[in-house]
């Protein structure tokens, strides 16, 4: 006999009116890193749509450029790509020739990801490009600004 899954449902607590007065959409960190990140995504699509990749598949090319043939797990991680994911995302990239795989000859567990040259001349055009989306997304800041807001979000990722 099939087990039957039976869902409880949470009691939703009892919240005053006045008890959320105060509370404004509009400045919610979470709305506004989210807002920002719109206004980013769509400068990215803007500056790099010739290039065909999304914003994680160039942060994979250009870390994986950085960093020179690395392990599919770790280049996953310095990215903050799940496993799942970066397998998805390095499956893309290497169907469109951009990335090469090989098994690690010291640890039979471990994919190794390197740029192919097609790949490797890709990133350094996008890598040349990528500082105007920096630019035009911080574009509304004044210099200082611009300074800050970086800070502050290395500092809370």
């Amino acid at each position: 006999m099939k087990a039957r899954r039976v869902k409880i449902e949470k009691p939703i607590p009892a919240v005053t009116e006045d008890a959320v007065a105060d509370y404004v959409l509009e400045r919610q960190i979470g709305y506004l890193i989210r807002r920002a990140h719109q206004r980013a995504s769509a400068i990215f699509e803007q500056v790099m749509g010739d290039f065909e990749v999304t914003p994680v598949q160039f942060a994979v090319l250009a870390k994986l450029h950085d960093f020179g043939p690395t392990s599919q797990n770790q280049l996953g991680r310095s990215v903050g790509a799940d496993p799942a994911t970066m397998f998805g995302i390095a499956a893309r990239l290497v169907k469109r020739g951009l990335l090469t795989q090989a098994i690690d000859p010291n640890d039979a567990r471990l994919v190794i990801l390197e740029l192919s040259p097609q790949g490797r001349a890709l990133t350094l055009a996008m890598k040349a490009e990528g500082a105007t989306v920096t630019a035009r997304t911080l574009e509304p800041l004044t210099e200082r600004e611009q300074r800050e807001i970086v800070r502050l979000l290395e500092k809370l990722g």
